[in-house]
């Protein structure tokens, strides 16, 4: 019984991963790189930011919950942060730890963008 709700669990974060909309390209943000046109110094950094990017996702994934319910209580009120907050909290927080998974287990290629990050905000603390 615990095996398979670990199994849908994981099931539904990497269909949220896949279903979430992809972070939009911008001419600062190095999206236009390629490993042909980068430094071998540049490729290794793009890897590394990944990786720890994905590492911090996973860790602090649960942290969307707060967010979110507090983020709804500012902006629709109280009763709907209580009660539409935590419901969104799960799910950016479900997405949010699949997507580190995600960057953690494909740093070592240069997608989407030049080892951009799967979110946007790359992090949970950062401001939308």
């Amino acid at each position: 019984m615990r095996l398979s709700r670990c199994v849908l669990v994981a099931l539904v974060g990497a269909l949220l991963v896949v279903a979430a909309p992809q972070r939009q390209a911008s001419a600062s943000d190095q999206d236009f790189r390629t490993i042909e046109d980068s430094s071998a110094q540049e490729v290794v950094d793009g890897m590394a930011n990944k990786l720890v990017r994905g590492i911090t996702n996973v860790g602090t994934g649960w942290l969307e919950l707060p967010k979110q319910i507090y983020l709804t209580s500012k902006e629709e009120g109280k009763v709907k942060g209580a009660t539409v907050g935590p419901v969104k909290g799960i799910g950016m927080a479900l997405v949010r730890t699949a997507a580190g998974v995600g960057e953690v287990f494909t740093f070592m290629l240069p997608f989407p963008g030049f080892y951009s990050s799967y979110l946007d905000p790359s992090y949970v603390w950062e401001k939308e």
